[in-house]
C-alpha cells in the first residue's frame, strides 16, 4: 500500500513520536513509585541511556515501543511497503537495543526491558507493574 501522506507530511508526523515520557514509560513509573521505589530518569551516562534506572538496586529499565524495537508481538509487525528500508532499519535498532544491554550488564547492571504491549490496559498494566517490582527487588540492594 501506497503511502497518502507526502514525504513533508510523514516527516512531520514522525517527528511528534517521543522518545521520552512517553504514555508507557509514564504510567509504568507512576505505578513502581506507587510501590516505593525511587529510580532516577534517562541516566545519560550509562550506555543507552535507560528510560529508568534504579540505582540503589543496580537496575537499568527500558520501555520499548513494540514497532520500533521489533518486538514479537501484533504492534511489532513490519510495514508491507518499503520492506528493505524498514527490515534493516528495525533490525539495526534490535542490535543496537542488545549491544547496550551487554554493555550495561559488563558494567554489573541488571536490565529489565518492558514492551509497550504490556502496558496497554489497566490490568495489564498493573501486573506489569508488579512483575516488574519483583524483578527489581529479588536481589540483595547494592551501593552505587
Amino acid at each position: 500500500m501506497a503511502d497518502i501522506l507526502s514525504p513533508q507530511a510523514r516527516s512531520q508526523r514522525m517527528r511528534c513520536i517521543r522518545q521520552r515520557d512517553t504514555r508507557p514509560e509514564i504510567a509504568l513509573r507512576h505505578g513502581l513509585h506507587r510501590l516505593g521505589l525511587r529510580y532516577r530518569l534517562h541516566v545519560s551516562g550509562l550506555p543507552g541511556h535507560p528510560d529508568v534506572v534504579f540505582p540503589k538496586h543496580g537496575v537499568a529499565l527500558f520501555v520499548h515501543g513494540c514497532f520500533w524495537h521489533g518486538h514479537s508481538c501484533r504492534a511489532g509487525r513490519a510495514p508491507t511497503s518499503n520492506v528493505a528500508f524498514w527490515t534493516e532499519k528495525l533490525a539495526a535498532n534490535v542490535r543496537r537495543d542488545r549491544r547496550k544491554a551487554d554493555q550495561l550488564r559488563a558494567l554489573g547492571w541488571k536490565v529489565l526491558t518492558v514492551w509497550e504491549c504490556q502496558l496497554g490496559c489497566a490490568e495489564k498494566l498493573s501486573r506489569t507493574v508488579a512483575r516488574v517490582a519483583r524483578r527489581i527487588l529479588e536481589d540483595t540492594p547494592r551501593s552505587r
